[in-house]
């Protein structure tokens, strides 16, 4: 007499061990592209309002926010990605860009160095803040913070501010001065952004688990 496989059987490999959960791996893949583009979204979003300085080429807007923001929540890699599709788009023609610019054009402009430093920002970032996920909670503010403007001033501001001064013909002592204009509002900006995402890993622990 003859019976037909159990079920179960369809579950475990030829050494008897579980097979690999095919359905989990394809949610995981999923889910971090829904979060990457969630992410370019954001700072698309943020791009939309800018302030334009007088005497400055470079607006002030809520980029920064918005990358520092998605590299500590999203981690380094999905970070980066979403910054990386963010650019993608606003280069295809795509108004995402301060003051709602987009296309091949702003590689000509003195923002270009910001544009370039972001992808690189929100990995930094991502990476800094997972490694303060052991902190103790009091701690941890800090710890995130610190790790945001890290990101900024050692990527950020040299690359933005290298090439706005040579685009605009500036001397490294005017490129600096003018780059520090942005420095006060980058401080308030990562200490909002350490707010929302220690919010965020509170409402939803596995981001910071799955990085």
């Amino acid at each position: 007499m003859s019976f037909a496989p159990e079920p179960e059987s369809a579950a475990v490999s030829a050494t008897g061990a579980p097979a690999t959960p095919v359905p989990a791996a394809r949610t995981s893949v999923a889910t971090d592209v829904a979060l990457v583009a969630t992410g370019a979204a954001f700072i698309a979003v943020c791009a939309l309002g800018s302030i334009t300085v007088p005497n400055l080429a470079v607006p002030i807007t809520l980029q920064t926010f918005g990358v520092m923001l998605v590299g500590a929540v999203l981690g380094a890699r999905r970070g980066a990605l979403a910054v990386l599709l963010y650019l993608a788009v606003g280069l295809a023609g795509l108004p995402v860009f301060a003051q709602g610019t987009g296309g091949l054009g702003v590689l000509g402009r003195p923002s270009l160095g910001y544009l370039l430093a972001f992808p690189l920002a929100a990995a930094l970032a991502g990476f800094l803040v997972s490694r303060t996920h052991g902190l103790r909670p009091a701690l941890r503010p800090f710890a995130v913070f610190g790790s945001l403007m890290a990101a900024s001033l050692l990527l950020i501001h040299p690359l933005g501010i290298t090439v706005m001064g040579a685009r605009l013909g500036m001397s490294a002592g005017e490129a600096v001065a003018a780059g520090a204009v942005f420095l006060p509002g980058d401080v308030i900006k990562n200490a909002l952004a350490t707010v929302v995402a220690l919010a965020v890993f509170r409402a939803f622990p596995d981001l910071a688990r799955r990085r």
